[in-house]
């Protein structure tokens, strides 16, 4: 039982057997609607987040875009903060580590890996503008430990790019953190001024192949 779950959910809960919310836990009554798990929270966050900032995060208007109730949030979450510890989280995931591993997958050059990660990484930035707001809102405690985060796993990641093309560790640092700045200038300025930075390919293309001149 959650502590701040509505009664009527309670009491829902108590005679379904199910999460608030959600489908029953075991037959087929019910079978209709989906039961919502902590990720479609953070999910639904992250996607108020990109919206309107930090402030878009508020219980009762993710659960309308969810189509639940508060039960269904309290039976996953104690608080917003908790919910907003699993959206970072969430982001993290989605946009660092597992876009880290399709491409340690998919392109075995780091030259080439280094190009298709920044074109991708640019490309998304312009489109979703979730990274923007969380970096306007690093004086938050949580977002702010959750960006350096980030920022070390993705300039550490770059650094170890340019040494396996050969760099010395102390350049290949330098380098990997002047792509990481090129790329954050780029999202904010991508935003902020629309149209005043380039997104086509050969500029691009001349961004990496700038990045990787001895």
């Amino acid at each position: 039982m959650r502590e701040h779950e509505d009664p009527q959910e309670r009491q829902a809960r108590r005679k379904g057997g199910g999460e608030p919310g959600g489908t029953r836990r075991s037959g087929t009554r019910g079978a209709g609607r989906k039961r919502l798990t902590a990720d479609d929270w953070a999910d639904a966050a992250l996607a108020a987040l990109a919206e309107r900032g930090l402030a878009g995060v508020a219980v009762e208007p993710l659960a309308a875009r969810l189509g639940a109730t508060k039960g269904s949030f309290y039976w996953h979450f104690a608080n917003r903060d908790a919910l907003v510890a699993a959206a970072l989280a969430r982001w993290e995931e989605l946009s660092t580590e597992r876009i880290i591993t399709a491409m340690e997958a998919a392109e075995p050059d780091p030259a080439a890996r280094l190009g298709a990660l920044l074109r991708a990484a640019t490309a998304s930035a312009a489109d979703d503008p979730l990274e923007v707001r969380l970096l306007a809102a690093g004086d938050h405690p949580e977002v702010a430990a959750a960006l350096a985060r980030v920022t070390e796993r993705r300039v550490g990641y770059l650094a170890h790019l340019f040494e396996l093309l050969g760099f010395p560790p102390p350049e290949a640092r330098r380098r990997g953190v002047l792509a990481y700045t090129s790329y954050v200038g780029h999202a904010q300025l991508a935003h902020a001024v629309p149209g005043s930075v380039p997104t086509d390919p050969e500029y691009l293309a001349a961004v990496s192949d700038a990045l990787l001149k001895p």
